[in-house]
């Protein structure tokens, strides 16, 4: 069962790919520090990510953050605290049926998980096997690679979106979904926990709500992509730049927030 604490000093909203974890080596041992401070004064550590739930329990355990709910599939799912499994639906089914209604042109310029097998999903994403395999447990949302020239892609989206199929650029590619964002899922967590801070990370276009809506938005530095253009509030302070990419960003990121906030 979900924990209903008034007393969590910061609730941290965190992207993965790019951001906690590195983009070439899938490493985030670079944000131990600020995540032993983080635990420290009682902060939560809510992962939120384009990954599936199979993909984020795992990972979850492996950072210790069981006891936090994590947002699934860029928004379109919550898991809750040290569960292990999530009410699918058909949600997946239903978006692939979509998908395949598309006139031939355009859809053959989408390759997504769902038309790949478990070898190619881990070659174009760097993955083990084995992690390309809880990859490819797809729940709600289609992650692929879009091949095709801008002004066909704008309109493969719009057929899409006439059956109310939206697409969202993230690190590494293109996610269809019925439209839920991870701000959504973030602001049902806030109203849950009740912070006294939020600060949310990210690297990519899909983390933008999710940067706006929390106290302290911050924008991981990503050289393998073009930066975020500026965005509202970082003439204040409210929304900060990395020098350093992935998790050594976000480590010290974290780590100068919590000395600002008078946590450290």
């Amino acid at each position: 069962m979900a924990r209903m604490d008034s007393s969590v000093p910061i609730l941290v909203f965190t992207d993965l790919d790019g951001t906690l974890i590195a983009h070439d080596s899938y490493r985030w041992d670079a944000a131990r520090p600020a995540m032993r401070v983080l635990r420290g004064i009682g902060a939560g550590i809510v992962l939120a990510s384009s990954k599936t739930a199979p993909e984020l329990i795992a990972l979850r355990d492996e950072m210790g953050l069981q006891g936090w709910p994590a947002i699934v599939e860029n928004g379109a799912g919550i898991l809750d605290p040290d569960s292990t499994d999530i009410d699918q639906g058909d949600r997946y089914g239903a978006l692939r049926a979509i998908l395949n209604t598309v006139p031939g042109p355009l859809r053959d310029h989408f390759h997504g998980f769902g038309d790949m097998d478990v070898q190619q999903i881990a070659q174009i994403t760097g993955l083990s096997p084995a992690n390309a395999a809880l990859a490819a447990r797809r729940a709600f949302s289609e992650p692929g690679l879009w091949t095709g020239d801008a002004p066909s892609r704008a309109e493969f989206l719009r057929v899409l979106g006439e059956h109310g199929v939206s697409g969202r650029e993230g690190g590494r590619f293109l996610t269809l979904s019925f439209g839920q964002t991870k701000a959504d899922r973030m602001s049902e967590i806030i109203a849950r926990y009740h912070p006294r801070h939020t600060i949310a990370l990210g690297d990519a276009p899909n983390d933008t709500e999710m940067l706006q809506t929390a106290d302290f938005g911050v924008i991981v530095a990503n050289p393998y992509r073009a930066p975020l253009p500026v965005m509202a509030g970082e003439n204040t302070g409210r929304i900060i730049r990395t020098d350093l990419p992935g998790p050594d960003g976000w480590n010290a990121a974290i780590l100068d927030l919590a000395a600002r906030l008078e946590f450290n």
